[in-house]
């Protein structure tokens, strides 16, 4: 799996696509029964960032099982290694697939890409984590799976080390980290910086740190977010210390994300921060070089707040229909099968979209740790897009790893300043910016 981000893109991708020469018509467009509620027929092509399930023949079983209950339908798969950043390319014409995980756009250019499904209303009683993929009332897709937010790490390592408990505190994540420095031959913290959409991961806990299920909208209307005692700057501070104190890779110019998997899956790296959607690739990591996939381990990101532990979960990338296909019919059948009757978020170990269906058995050591799950809600209306908006007019890219990439550079000595004038930095430019938007 890969969600790299193309660092000349992002930072226009935080707030969506300014793009031109895309209309809110199409290739198929004009054709009257060309609608989601269509005849099941005709070539669909699925866009996809599981590159690794198009390699081992897992999206051709899928296929052959769809078109087996809808035999007049074609199915082909384009994977994308880097499909954050080809995605926003792509979206610059009408050739980005029929089935599309939704890129970073804003919501309210959803109609302008993306084939509306229905009133948002009309899916509540089915389907979680709908509105990351909904405006207006109106739906635009449905979770491919879903994730919680954490840590993901080799436990064996973590017991060489002498570390007996998960931490629960920053404070109790450096001096894990320390332990396994000392005791170990593992890097503690694997930053998996050249990649850079890695370090995007850990921006997904916001929220756990001050229990706010509305932090994206607290972020977006507090003109200094990166002042100790909210969930940014914790976020942001534990990758820093964990730089700063040498726990985490020493060359993080030359990090790979593949080699990352068997190495932690095999012991020579102890931790990552990334969604729970890493773990099944973890243990079949390890499975295929000659370790446990049982080591493999998740944990809550360390803070705690008012005595409990929290964990964010959330949808992973949203399916939807392309504005542009000539068979959205066949497209939105595609989504709905391959999120209902696949089995992939049971293959995966995710969470599934489907509310009747229950919580993946990776998720037990949860609520073995008391750790509390939460979704965030949804944005106040006329709110939806203001925390991209304010990062865009900051030149901030929340969603990517340049600003991440820099926080590394500043911890490890390869550019200018510390934390605190960096943080000052980010807050000056934020605070900019929420005059200009929230007011």
């Amino acid at each position: 799996m890969a969600r790299k981000a193309i660092g000349a893109l992002a930072l226009i991708t935080v707030a969506g696509l300014a793009l031109a020469g895309c209309s809110g018509g199409g290739g198929g467009a004009g054709d009257a029964d060309n609608t989601i509620d269509g005849e099941v027929k005709g070539d669909i092509k699925v866009m996809t960032w599981r590159t690794d399930l198009i390699a081992d023949g897992t999206f051709d079983k899928y296929a052959e099982e769809f078109t087996a209950k809808y035999p007049d339908v074609n199915v082909t798969f384009e994977g994308i290694t880097d499909y954050a950043g080809e995605m926003q390319t792509r979206m610059s014409t009408t050739n980005y697939g029929d089935v599309l995980g939704i890129p970073t756009i804003s919501p309210d250019q959803y109609d302008q890409f993306l084939e509306p499904l229905g009133k948002t209303a009309d899916f509540e009683d089915t389907y979680r984590f709908l509105p990351a993929s909904s405006y207006e009332g109106t739906q635009y897709g449905v979770a491919f799976g879903g994730n919680a937010n954490g840590v993901v790490y080799n436990k064996k390592v973590f017991e060489e080390a002498g570390v007996t408990e998960v931490p629960k505190t920053e404070d109790e994540w450096l001096a894990a980290l320390e332990l396994i420095k000392d005791n170990t031959d593992a890097i503690p913290l694997y930053t998996n910086y050249k990649d850079g959409w890695p370090l995007t991961q850990s921006f997904g806990n916001l929220g756990v740190v001050t229990d706010d299920p509305d932090a994206p909208i607290t972020m977006a209307e507090n003109k200094a977010p990166w002042t100790e005692g909210t969930d940014v700057y914790a976020i942001d501070s534990l990758l820093y210390d964990s730089v700063a104190a040498g726990l985490t890779e020493e060359d993080p110019l030359t990090t790979n994300w593949e080699q990352s998997k068997v190495d932690l899956a095999t012991g020579k790296i102890a931790a990552m921060t990334l969604g729970s959607w890493a773990i099944s690739q973890m243990q079949a990591a390890a499975e295929d070089n000659g370790a446990s996939a049982d080591d493999i381990g998740y944990m809550a990101f360390p803070a705690t707040v008012d005595g409990k532990q929290l964990a964010v979960v959330g949808g992973d990338y949203n399916l939807a229909v392309s504005k542009h296909s000539e068979a959205k019919a066949a497209a939105w059948a595609w989504i709905k099968w391959v999120v209902e009757e696949s089995g992939y978020t049971e293959a995966q170990g995710m969470i599934s979209p489907v509310l009747s269906k229950p919580l993946p058995d990776n998720l037990a050591g949860f609520t073995d740790a008391g750790v509390e799950l939460m979704e965030i809600n949804p944005a106040p209306a006329g709110k939806e897009s203001l925390l991209a908006d304010t990062a865009n007019d900051s030149q901030i890219d929340l969603y990517g790893p340049l600003y991440r990439q820099k926080l590394v550079d500043i911890a490890r000595g390869a550019a200018d300043g510390d934390k605190d004038s960096y943080f000052a930095e980010l807050n000056e430019r934020w605070g900019a910016a929420v005059d200009q938007l929230a007011g």
